[in-house]
């Protein structure tokens, strides 16, 4: 298409990129994945025309993270294991959320802790702030009561925990799926019926390199999460998947880089959009991809963004008699 036509059919073509994530209404459906973020990129893109604010994930007390080097590259990604550093819920609530609180977008909460009390208590005080719009929780973090196994591998850990959390606040409760699990279905669910409000999927899926020359792994924690493109294919495969099994909303997180990337996810299930590792290669990654999911609705017609969500046209898995 001649881009002097795509410029006169933008004019004459409104487009509504509004979604909404339980009681949260989001302008656009594009936001950065939690880690990914950092107020130095309002020297590089508006905050004000993205869907969400997501910082990164707080813990209550402060931490230094895991061991370097904690990022390495590898083919059509990276792998990484920051080990959640944080400077505390303290610091948190006096210097960050004020720091954007020149923005008009709604600002998400991801919150990691080491138990469901800890979850909970987070909940309440972040919960309060009028600031705050939803809660993220990164239930892909051990559970130190739960020999160690994460809270998202676990249906029962996973759905006490959001139950906990939800009664505690009023906010929109959204949690943060990890792909580390046989059935990132029997997750969804008991997220659901502990009254999550949206699901994030997913979180990085556990990875490993090796410098064959040293002979030792490239990362200091041995292991981390792979993120970037590889992944993409894995994320839509159970957007669609727990799209089947759940009306909640669907944040798509896991390898997007273009506006099609996006528009795969949303056809998929994905309500939103969470960007990460793109955001690291391209600082206007997000902008970018909010343009082209534009182009792409001016393309073919599509006033409502909601109008894509789940519509992908499955092929039958059965032959014609």
């Amino acid at each position: 298409m001649m881009k002097a036509d795509q410029e006169t059919r933008k004019q004459d073509f409104a487009l509504n990129l509004q979604v909404q994530i339980g009681s949260l209404t989001l302008q656009n459906p594009i936001m950065p994945a939690s880690g990914a973020f950092g107020e130095e990129m309002e020297q590089v893109i508006d905050f004000n025309e993205i869907g969400a604010i997501v910082p990164k994930s707080i813990t209550k007390h402060p931490r230094k993270g895991n061991l370097t080097p904690r990022v390495c590259e590898v083919p059509a990604g990276m792998i990484n294991s920051i080990g959640i550093q944080s400077k505390g819920i303290a610091y948190y609530l006096k210097e960050t959320i004020p720091n954007y609180d020149r923005y008009d977008v709604p600002l998400i909460s991801s919150i990691s802790a080491d138990s469901i009390d800890e979850f909970a208590e987070m909940a309440e005080i972040i919960g309060k702030l009028d600031r705050v719009g939803a809660l993220e929780l990164n239930i892909s973090c051990p559970n130190l009561k739960g020999n160690g196994l994460a809270f998202g591998m676990d249906p029962e850990s996973t759905r006490a925990l959001v139950r906990k959390v939800k009664e505690v606040t009023d906010k929109p409760i959204i949690a943060k799926l990890s792909p580390n699990v046989t059935s990132i279905q029997e997750i969804a669910l008991a997220a659901e019926q502990g009254g999550a409000d949206g699901l994030n999927v997913a979180n990085t899926i556990l990875a490993m390199a090796i410098d064959i020359h040293t002979r030792k792994p490239k990362i200091g924690n041995n292991m981390g999460g792979l993120s970037g493109p590889a992944v993409k294919p894995i994320i839509v495969r159970m957007i669609y998947q727990v799209r089947q099994v759940t009306s909640l909303p669907i944040i798509g997180c896991g390898g997007v880089s273009s506006g099609e990337d996006a528009i795969e996810m949303i056809l998929a299930g994905a309500t939103a959009i969470q960007v990460g590792t793109a955001s690291f290669i391209q600082p206007t990654a997000m902008i970018d991809i909010l343009q082209e999911i534009k182009d792409y609705m001016v393309l073919y017609q599509i006033r409502n963004i909601n109008d894509l969500i789940g519509k992908v046209m499955v092929n039958s898995i059965y032959a014609a008699d």
